[in-house]
């Protein structure tokens, strides 16, 4: 009699709550597509690296690794040495003191070296002995003499040959497919790869080392990272393909060198063959003296960084010992001895630091210096192949529990049901990550729990706000407040998806920032981008623009998308305006704390491109791309030569044409585009008329020279800058044009000469 009085009782619960369920399995059902790649959320991918981060930190040991040390071409050797890059007989040197006073196990350098050392003077020498001073025996004589220690790549050569060295190469990915240097012998090729190939990062680029140093020092490893989407480097490839073949990382390659170890083969996670069988990468096995070992990688080639400490000399997790003292054989050789060795940089001018779950400025050389760490421990945090099973595994026992058991409970007993749920799959996952180095999801577990208490006790109110929430985390780090609040009220009409449209795109950069640099310590460094970017920001934001990247000491901003905006010229010029004034504020700030200045130039371009969310599997962005951005970014760069602080296109300029007085600077042909461009600078409308009628007078003058100087009346063109140089805004400008006319009148341009000044570098 009990049984069928459950059973009813079981029967009316369903009926009563079948909707409520219903709506309870959405979260799961969403959460479960995003698994499966049906639904990409930004939010559950960066919720669980946020995760990981934390549990990195609370289980890293903070201990000091003395089998590890790191050369550091820091400030202290800037200073002595002068700026990078060094010239190649310090760098045979420096390798001559590591190896034969201080007797290091193994020498890798997350350093380049693709471009040839001329700092000795011997091209000079030599086009002498080949042009001018050709029958000059003794000269010719004194040559052939000095050329053995004037050729600093061959002594940096001869200072590798024969030693266990890992040279530093990178792999890159553009329509261009640039190649420069010599490649090492890669450690896999396609015969030992099952037809389907791997699933790891494919380059059509790269920038190696020269010839001679290469065949020098045959062993090499690329230094690429995978930053995640925000921003944070937590990977780095162990593998890459490149033509067919795999090449290994630069913290791999020295891995195998200190122990003497050889790539046998790939292992798989299933064996390849079959028609239904698809090859996942699961490890990469070594063979040495003393046996076999395998290296997990994830499926993709690549392995989580098992950072030790917060990095950077004071750090505590590797020694840091700086270059000059090595060179001046100052370090101690206690520090040396033995040890693998990695040549480095710390200075922030050298652009090697990197956003890290430990740290927001963390050392590049670090990070490899971690994996070998972590190799040398055989202990590598690794996402398994089966992540995503058992991701869908957990969803779907959590979902259809809680989707069953919570509509039949009272709001307390519910709060704890999903509690203790957060407890159970969060030990789970702790516990295998403690156990066996597995990285496994967790966000999205997490989050199922929460949504779905959520909508039991709040039925329907989630599902309708859905879509706007998504859309503001989506896009509410690229787009100023104001648009974001516009697209919630029609959130359907916006997505990611990539088109075609019209838009305007700036580049603006902070000119002399890398001299500027080497000057201060990282946190000023840090401070000041920070401050003016901040300011920037603000000026970019207050005229509807959406920021698209920070890349380096450069910001990127497009106007028009997401949000449609008729006037995106204008408001891209309003905004470069605004924006160096603030300059102009924040360096009145800067001098009176006895700070120096600094200046930054503006590229403005409006024309058809692509805009969307773009990238690869690992890292993606919402962003421009197309000939127009380029030519952006090409006339940001022709700002300093032409002494102005914003240059825009021509079609910027004929769409914002009330936004400013205008001044058209020259008619270019730069890199990458074959039709010439009219290039202008916009000059704010003074406040008084007096002002502004002068101004239109200059500008009026600077037009009529223009057309004298198009038409080639030299000697008119002389004569009319003569009075245009007294006009201050136009000293810069004027001074090239002179330039000009001074090499034309003595060299003139051929009958068919258009007018058109020809770039051809970026």
């Amino acid at each position: 009699m009990v049984w069928p009085a459950v059973a009813a009782t079981l029967r009316r619960l369903r009926i009563r709550h079948f909707w409520r369920r219903g709506v309870m399995l959405v979260p799961a059902v969403l959460l479960l597509a995003h698994v499966l790649g049906a639904v990409p959320l930004t939010l559950v991918n960066r919720l669980d690296d946020q995760i990981y981060d934390v549990r990195l930190r609370l289980t890293m040991p903070a201990t000091l690794d003395e089998r590890v040390v790191i050369v550091d071409i820091d400030e202290k050797s800037l200073a002595q040495l002068g700026h990078w890059p060094w010239g190649r007989d310090q760098l045979a040197l420096l390798a001559d003191r590591l190896f034969q006073h201080y007797g290091i196990a193994a020498l890798g350098f997350d350093v380049l070296f693709s471009e040839s050392d001329t700092s000795s003077g011997l091209a000079s020498l030599q086009a002498l002995a080949s042009g001018p001073l050709q029958d000059n025996q003794g000269f010719r004589q004194q040559l052939d003499h000095l050329t053995p220690s004037l050729n600093y790549d061959r002594r940096f050569a001869q200072a590798l040959q024969g030693r266990p060295v890992v040279l530093g190469y990178y792999f890159s990915s553009d329509r261009d497919g640039r190649r420069k240097g010599e490649l090492p012998a890669p450690v896999l090729n396609a015969a030992q790869v099952p037809s389907e190939g791997l699933q790891v990062l494919d380059w059509d680029g790269y920038g190696a080392s020269l010839p001679e140093l290469a065949r020098a020092a045959p062993r090499a490893g690329f230094f690429n990272s995978v930053t995640d989407e925000d921003g944070v480097v937590r990977s780095l490839p162990l593998l890459s393909r490149h033509d067919g073949q795999y090449f290994e990382s630069l913290a791999l390659a020295l891995y195998r060198v200190a122990r003497d170890l050889q790539v046998s083969g790939p292992v798989w996670a299933q064996s390849p063959g079959g028609d239904s069988s698809v090859p996942v990468l699961e490890a990469l096995q070594l063979q040495g003296a003393t046996g076999t070992e395998r290296v997990p990688l994830d499926p993709s080639g690549t392995a989580l960084v098992p950072f030790r400490g917060r990095g950077g000399p004071g750090g505590g997790s590797y020694r840091y010992v700086s270059a000059i003292d090595v060179l001046q054989a100052n370090a101690s050789r206690e520090d040396l001895q033995g040890r693998i060795v990695l040549v480095g940089s710390t200075s922030p001018g050298l652009l090697d630091l990197r956003a890290t779950p430990v740290g927001q400025i963390y050392p590049g050389v670090e990070s490899h210096a971690n994996l070998i760490s972590g190799l040398l421990d055989r202990h590598l945090l690794v996402r398994p192949d089966y992540a995503a099973g058992y991701e869908v595994l957990v969803l779907a026992t959590v979902g259809l529990t809680l989707a069953l058991l919570l509509p039949g409970l009272s709001a307390a007993a519910a709060m704890w049901t999903s509690l203790a749920s957060l407890l159970l799959v969060s030990g789970l996952n702790f516990a295998l990550y403690s156990a066996h180095g597995l990285v496994l999801p967790l966000a999205s577990a997490l989050l199922l729990i929460l949504l779905t208490f959520g909508v039991n006790m709040s039925y329907g109110y989630l599902v309708e706000s859905r879509a706007k929430r998504r859309l503001a985390s989506v896009f509410g780090t690229y787009v100023p407040p104001e648009l974001v609040d516009q697209m919630l009220q029609a959130p359907d009409q916006y997505s990611m998806r990539a088109a075609s449209r019209e838009l305007t795109v700036m580049f603006c950069d902070m000119r002399g920032f890398t001299q500027l640099s080497e000057g201060l310590e990282p946190e000023a460094v840090q401070a000041l981008l920070n401050q003016l970017f901040s300011r920037l920001t603000v000026c970019i934001r207050r005229h509807q623009g959406t920021i698209d990247k920070y890349i380096g000491d450069c910001v990127m901003a497009f106007w028009g998308a997401p949000v449609t905006l008729p006037n995106h010229a204008a408001l891209a010029v309003r905004a470069a305006q605004d924006m160096v004034a603030e300059v102009e504020r924040f360096n009145q700030e800067r001098l009176a704390q006895g700070l120096p200045s600094v200046s930054v130039g503006i590229g403005l371009n409006t024309g058809l491109m692509r805009v969307g969310d773009m990238g690869s599997d690992l890292r993606r962005s919402y962003t421009v791309i197309g000939d127009a951005v380029n030519l952006a970014s090409r006339l940001e760069g022709l700002s300093r030569l032409y002494g102005v602080s914003v240059i825009a296109g021509d079609a910027t300029r004929r769409q914002a044409d009330r936004e400013a007085l205008w001044q058209t600077l020259d008619c270019v042909r730069v890199k990458g585009k074959g039709e010439p461009v009219l290039i202008h600078t916009p000059h704010p409308v003074p406040a008084s008329e007096a002002s502004g009628r002068l101004l239109q007078d200059e500008l009026a003058q600077w037009a009529e020279f223009l057309a004298n100087y198009r038409a080639k009346n030299w000697a008119v063109c002389g004569q009319m800058l003569k009075e245009l140089r007294k006009m201050k805004s136009l000293v810069t400008v004027c001074q090239i044009y002179g330039e000009r006319l001074l090499h034309y009148q003595q060299t003139p341009p051929p009958d068919d000469w258009d007018g058109v000044t020809v770039f051809d570098i970026k």
